[in-house]
């Protein structure tokens, strides 16, 4: 019997890949993979059968019961060690862990959890716009905007809110943000292919986040609100005359 391996992938570029994700890649024998994960990953695991189970927000390639039934048959092999099941970002947070956890423990097979880098982390380091803020941002939240019957949510429970799963509705997003009490001028950021080399950002207010349709169309999208959308502003006592830091 093997041992499957969940291991975030990260959100985009193979580089942000945990040292330990990358020591239990390289001893895999199988890996079902997921479609975000950069296929320079194949790389860390040569030798390894690679199985494509992707699926992009929820609209599905490969139906989720099918992927426990391959988690189940690699994970009953007798003539293999590993088996990996590579997902984007960290696997914990809207990866649909918990279903493929209760797969491995109905048939009493072991597991191991490697955490990865979410999509809302890379997309606050690439922006450079700390989640959290001290005296102003001390909660951040994380939801899916839109739901599997295609319904959009939003609140206001956090100082930083990330919605993912965000770009396809973002005008409707705007709405529920304002009907939730966000402000009107609440600075909003919208980050797709957050971790990628092809990221791309933009700036709002949340009255005009409509307009970042047109900049993330097609694209796996995060949206951030609140304390954590805000750029950081350089204290004018830090610097001297001439602008340099010091």
């Amino acid at each position: 019997m093997a041992q499957v391996i969940f291991i975030g992938a990260g959100p985009g570029a193979a580089d942000l890949l945990t040292l330990r994700g990358a020591r239990r890649l390289a001893a895999a024998d199988v890996v079902l993979f997921d479609a975000l994960t950069d296929p320079a990953l194949r790389e860390m695991a040569p030798r390894a059968e690679w199985i494509d189970v992707g699926k992009r927000g929820y609209a599905h390639a490969t139906a989720q019961e099918r992927i426990n039934e391959l988690l189940r048959e690699h994970g009953l092999r007798q003539d293999i060690a590993t088996v990996v099941r590579l997902k984007g970002g960290d696997a914990s947070l809207f990866g649909r862990l918990e279903e493929e956890l209760l797969t491995l423990a109905e048939a009493g097979i072991a597991c191991e959890v490697v955490p990865g880098v979410t999509a809302a982390l890379a997309a606050a380091a690439a922006t450079q716009r700390p989640l959290t803020r001290r005296g102003s941002g001390r909660s951040v939240s994380f939801a899916t905007a839109m739901t599997r019957t295609g319904d959009v949510h939003a609140c206001r429970s956090a100082d930083t809110e990330v919605f993912y799963m965000a770009g396809q509705k973002l005008a409707h997003l705007a709405e529920l943000l304002q009907q939730a009490g966000w402000p009107d001028d609440t600075p909003v950021l919208a980050v797709s292919c957050a971790g990628s080399t092809d990221a791309r950002h933009s700036e709002h207010r949340l009255a005009g986040l409509c307009e970042a349709s047109a900049v993330h169309a097609g694209r796996p999208t995060v949206v951030i609100v609140g304390a954590g959308a805000t750029a950081v502003q350089a204290c004018s006592e830090h610097r001297d005359t001439t602008g340099d830091m010091r």
